[in-house]
C-alpha cells in the first residue's frame, strides 16, 4: 500500500473555507477505488471528522486535559501518523494535511483499509479509525461507528436531518 499512497502525492486542490463536499468527490472516488472502499463510507468518515472542512485541527487530550495529539483536516489525520508519513515521503510535515485535501483523503483511506485489514470490514472495526484497538474502547468504537453510520444514510439519501431547537432530528426519507 506504500506505493499507492506515494503516487497521489501531488494535489492541485487546495483548501478552501467554503468548499462544497462535491469539491472533493474526484478525491473521494479516486480513494474509494484504490482502496476498495465505497466513496460515500469515506465522505461519511470526514463529514463525521471535520464536516468537510479541510484546515480544521482539533487537539487530543488527555483526562488531566494535556495535550496528547493533534488531528488535521478532513480525514482528521492523527499527528501519530506524521512521522511515518514524512519517512515514506507522502508529506513533507503536518501543514501537508490541511493544504492538500485530496491527499488527506488519500492518507485516511489509506489508514481505514490497514484497520479493515487488521479487525475486518465492519462497523466496528470503523470504529477503530477514530477509537483504536484497545478492548477497553469498544464503545467508544460503536458509537463513533453509528455516528458515522447516520452520515452514510443522510448521504445515501436515506434519512434526512435537521436542527430544531439546538437539537439534530433525524428521520426516514
Amino acid at each position: 500500500m506504500t506505493l499507492f499512497i506515494l503516487s497521489f502525492s501531488s494535489d492541485p486542490l487546495m483548501a478552501s473555507p467554503n468548499s462544497p463536499p462535491a469539491t472533493f468527490d474526484a478525491c473521494f472516488n479516486n480513494a474509494g477505488a484504490r482502496y476498495q472502499i465505497e466513496p460515500l463510507l469515506l465522505k461519511a468518515v470526514a463529514k463525521g471528522e471535520s464536516s468537510f472542512r479541510p484546515w480544521v485541527t482539533n487537539t487530543n487530550r488527555d483526562k488531566k486535559g494535556n495535550p496528547v495529539s493533534t488531528d488535521y483536516g478532513l480525514m482528521q489525520i492523527n499527528s501519530t501518523h506524521v512521522p511515518k508519513l514524512v519517512r515514506m515521503g507522502v508529506i513533507q510535515g503536518a501543514e501537508d494535511l490541511l493544504k492538500r485535501p485530496c491527499l488527506n483523503i488519500q492518507i485516511g483511506a489509506w489508514i481505514l483499509a490497514k484497520h479493515f485489514q487488521v479487525c475486518g470490514v465492519t462497523w466496528n472495526c470503523l470504529g477503530s479509525y477514530n477509537a483504536g484497538f484497545r478492548k477497553d474502547r469498544h464503545e467508544t468504537r460503536e458509537q463513533y461507528a453509528n455516528r458515522i453510520w447516520g452520515f452514510y444514510l443522510e448521504l445515501k439519501g436515506l434519512r434526512v436531518c435537521r436542527q430544531v431547537k439546538g437539537k439534530r432530528i433525524c428521520e426516514p426519507s
